[in-house]
C-alpha cells in the first residue's frame, strides 16, 4: 500500500451513525496502572493504536503478564514496583509522548538502568518537564540535553515532594502521581488545570489522593504505598479521534453525524466549547458516567455560517490537541479569528502551530503568525481549486487527519504523504471515512 492519499472530490452528504475506538490517553493509563495492580485486570474497547501497542510491549519488557484478546486485554500485575527485568533494557515508546513520559514515574525505583527511546519526532520534545521533578524524589537521569535518549536510574528510598506543575501539562502531572503512588509519606502538587484521566482513575480506585479545585490550579494531595486491586475498564471512545469527524460534518452540505459512547470529560471539551462559539451546530445526547468519567453521545450537522472567534486562552488546554482543527473552522468563517497562548502546541509531534499556519497558507488562507500566537482571516466562501502538496511533517498523525478533512470539504487536488501516521492513534481513520461515502486514493 502506498503511503500517501489523493483526494479530488468533496465527501457527499451522509447521514450516519459512527463508533470511534477506545481513549488513547485512558488506554495508557489503565495498562500502566494496571501493571502495578495486585492480580488481573481486564479492559474492553482498548485503542489498538501504535502508542498503545508499545505501551503493552514496554510492559512485557519490564516483566508484566499482557495477553491482547480481539475483544479485550489482560495484564496480570505484580504490585507496586513490581518489575521484574534484565539488565541494560532499552524501552522504544516510538511517537508516544504519553507512554515515555509516563513509564519514567514508574520507574523511580528502578535499581539498574533503563534507557528509554523514541522516533525521531518523540526525541525533539522536551523532557525535562518529567525528569526535573522526578530527580526530586531521588531518581538519577542522562539526557540528551533534556531529550531522549533518556537512561533513568531509580533509587531505593524515594522521598515524597512538593511540586509547582504551571505549564498545564497533564503528562508530568501524571508522572509525579505515579512516582508518588509507590513513595512512602505524602507528595503535593500545585498543577495548572489540565486533563484530570489519572486522578479519576486514582479516584475510582480508592487510591489516597485528595484534591482541592482552585480557580487556576488543583492542589493534589498523594499518599503512597498503598495497595492496588485489579480493575476492569471498558474504554469509551476518543474525543481527540471524534473530532475529526465533527468538523468533517461540520463543514459538509447536507450532512449529520450521530458518534455515540463518546468521553466529554470537562477537561477535554474544549473543542465542543470553541465550535459552539463558532456556530457549529453540536447536540450532547444521553450523558451518563462510566468509573468517573463523563460519557455521552454527539450529534453533529452540517453549518452554513461560522463566526469569528477571539478564542478564551482558558480552554487552550481541554483543546490542545484539536487546534488544527479548529483552524479549519476558522478559515471558513466571517471575520477575523484570533487564538493566543498556544506554544505548547509546538511541543506536540510536530511544531503544529507553524503547521497550521502552512496549511492554511497552502489554502490560499491569510494568517499572522508569531511563536504562540495566530491571526486568522477567514472567508465563507472559501473553495479551493488548486494542487496542495502536504508532506515533510515529521509524520504528525493530527496534519496527516486535518490535512485529509479540509481536502474532503473545501475543495482542490490535494496529494498528502504519511499515511502510516494515523497507526499511532487513529489506525482506521482513513476507512471509517470511506464509509462516509469519501473518495480517497
Amino acid at each position: 500500500m502506498k503511503n500517501s492519499i489523493e483526494i479530488s472530490r468533496l465527501i457527499k452528504p451522509f447521514k450516519k451513525n459512527l463508533d470511534i475506538e477506545g481513549d488513547k490517553s485512558l488506554s495508557i493509563r489503565w495498562a500502566l496502572i494496571a501493571s502495578q495492580a495486585n492480580g488481573k485486570s481486564k479492559s474492553f474497547n482498548l485503542l489498538k493504536s501504535e502508542d498503545v501497542i508499545n505501551t503493552l510491549k514496554c510492559l512485557k519488557k519490564l516483566g508484566i503478564k499482557i495477553k491482547l484478546f480481539n475483544n479485550f486485554c489482560e495484564i496480570t500485575g505484580n504490585g507496586l514496583n513490581g518489575f521484574n527485568y534484565k539488565r541494560n533494557i532499552t524501552l522504544n515508546a516510538g511517537n508516544s509522548g504519553t507512554l515515555s513520559r509516563l513509564i519514567m514515574g514508574l520507574l523511580v525505583h528502578s535499581k539498574n538502568p533503563i534507557k528509554i527511546i523514541g522516533d525521531k519526532s518523540l526525541s525533539k520534545r522536551d523532557f525535562a518537564r518529567v525528569t526535573t521533578p522526578l530527580r526530586l524524589f531521588g531518581a538519577n537521569f542522562k539526557t540528551n540535553s533534556g531529550k531522549l535518549p533518556i537512561t533513568i536510574t531509580g533509587t531505593d528510598c524515594s522521598k515524597p515532594i512538593k511540586y509547582l506543575e504551571n505549564r498545564g501539562s497533564a503528562q508530568c502531572k501524571s508522572t509525579i502521581m505515579l512516582a508518588a503512588l509507590n513513595t512512602k509519606g505524602e507528595t503535593l502538587i500545585k498543577a495548572k488545570k489540565s486533563r484530570d484521566h489519572t486522578e479519576i482513575i486514582f479516584r475510582n480506585l480508592n487510591l489516597p489522593i485528595k484534591i482541592t479545585k482552585k480557580k487556576k490550579f488543583d492542589l493534589i494531595k498523594i499518599k503512597g504505598k498503598k495497595r492496588i486491586k485489579p480493575f476492569n475498564y471498558k474504554i469509551p471512545s476518543d474525543i481527540s479521534s471524534s473530532a475529526f469527524f465533527i468538523v468533517l460534518t461540520a463543514l459538509s452540505k447536507n450532512s449529520k453525524l450521530n458518534i455515540k459512547n463518546v468521553n466529554i470529560n470537562p477537561t477535554r471539551i474544549g473543542i465542543l466549547k470553541i465550535l459552539k462559539m463558532m456556530g457549529v451546530k453540536i447536540l450532547i445526547k444521553k450523558i451518563r458516567f462510566y468509573k468517573g468519567e463523563k460519557i455521552a453521545n454527539l450529534l453533529i450537522e452540517s453549518t452554513k455560517n461560522f463566526n469569528a472567534i477571539n478564542c478564551p486562552t482558558i480552554l487552550n488546554s481541554s483543546a490542545i490537541d484539536e487546534f488544527l482543527l479548529i483552524f479549519l473552522v476558522a478559515a471558513k468563517a466571517k471575520g477575523v479569528s484570533n487564538f493566543k497562548k498556544l506554544s505548547e502546541l509546538n511541543q506536540k509531534e510536530s511544531p503544529r502551530l507553524k503547521w497550521g499556519s502552512r496549511i492554511l497558507n497552502k489554502m490560499g488562507v491569510k494568517t499572522v503568525l508569531t511563536k504562540d500566537s495566530i491571526k486568522i482571516y477567514g472567508n465563507p466562501n472559501l473553495e479551493i481549486k488548486k494542487d496542495i502538496i502536504i508532506k515533510d511533517y515529521l509524520k504528525d498523525h493530527r496534519v496527516f487527519m486535518a490535512s485529509t478533512i479540509a481536502a474532503l470539504t473545501l475543495g482542490g487536488r490535494w496529494k498528502i504523504y504519511d499515511r502510516s501516521s494515523i497507526k499511532t492513534s487513529f489506525p482506521s481513520f482513513i476507512n471509517k471515512i470511506k464509509k462516509l461515502g469519501a473518495k480517497i486514493y
